[in-house]
């Protein structure tokens, strides 16, 4: 996936979301995404999505300029999206569903990735029934069933408390090892960010651009004790947080 000085304005030009971004996402490849509020984070992984066009420039996938959703590049939403009235089961075979893959399929291509985010044991349960963190592993699982070539996952454990955000990071971590996806994660923890990432993209203040891109350097397979136990990620989470510092106060003084 490419995007080629891709710009993203809204109300006639009057309100820039992000300029001129200029970035390559490899194969394979977690890409992470932090800056401050406002500078049109979830607005670029709609761009990629498909489900809002560039005002200016061209995002590519596979060489091919991307002028609609495209079945290979699904999105995960932070407030997991779950219909209440459906099993997580029929939650999970959903995206089955809509692209008309027939019934008698579901089980044999929905079951393992049920089991892949472990919920295995509770596919006849419905949401309400279910943790914020299980909610959100039904959601991820969901995405995974349709064998995305890119995952898009817009702050997708933001609303979840600190010990159940961790296990989630953890088995993402464990999910991205065995299924070699590639990944676009936004985010505003830089913890998370140096965990998660190959590449860690700096973003700047409304109209956003890319301040930096970052190489993470830490060893895969990776786990989250070890990646914070390493020197480099003191040494990333202390650059970034001098990157972003003076603009987060920035946001907060409008």
């Amino acid at each position: 996936m490419r995007l080629e000085h891709v710009t993203r304005t809204f109300l006639d030009g009057a309100v820039i979301a992000f300029q001129d971004l200029v970035l390559d996402v490899l194969p394979n490849e977690a890409i992470c995404v932090v800056g401050p509020s406002g500078c049109g984070k979830t607005t670029l992984l709609r761009v990629l999505a498909g489900l809002l066009p560039p005002s200016e420039g061209r995002v590519y996938l596979d060489e091919r300029p991307m002028t609609a959703p495209d079945p290979s590049v699904v999105m995960v939403f932070q407030h997991f999206g779950l219909f209440p009235w459906k099993t997580v089961f029929d939650n999970v075979a959903y995206g089955l569903k809509l692209r008309g893959t027939p019934r008698g399929q579901w089980q044999e291509l929905a079951q393992p990735y049920i089991e892949l985010v472990g919920l295995t044991g509770f596919e006849a349960m419905y949401p309400y029934q279910l943790s914020g963190g299980m909610q959100q592993r039904a959601g991820l699982a969901r995405a995974l069933v349709l064998n995305p070539q890119v995952l898009l996952m817009d702050e997708p454990f933001g609303a979840l408390d600190a010990q159940t955000r961790e296990l989630m990071q953890e088995e993402l971590v464990r999910i991205l090892e065995q299924e070699q996806r590639t990944l676009v994660f936004i985010t505003h923890s830089i913890d998370e960010a140096i965990v998660l990432g190959d590449r860690i993209v700096v973003m700047s203040t409304r109209p956003g651009r890319v301040r930096e891109v970052l190489d993470v350097d830490l060893p895969r397979p990776r786990s989250v004790q070890d990646a914070r136990n390493s020197p480099r990620y003191a040494e990333l989470r202390q650059h970034i947080w001098d990157e972003l510092r003076p603009e987060v106060g920035l946001v907060g003084a409008r």
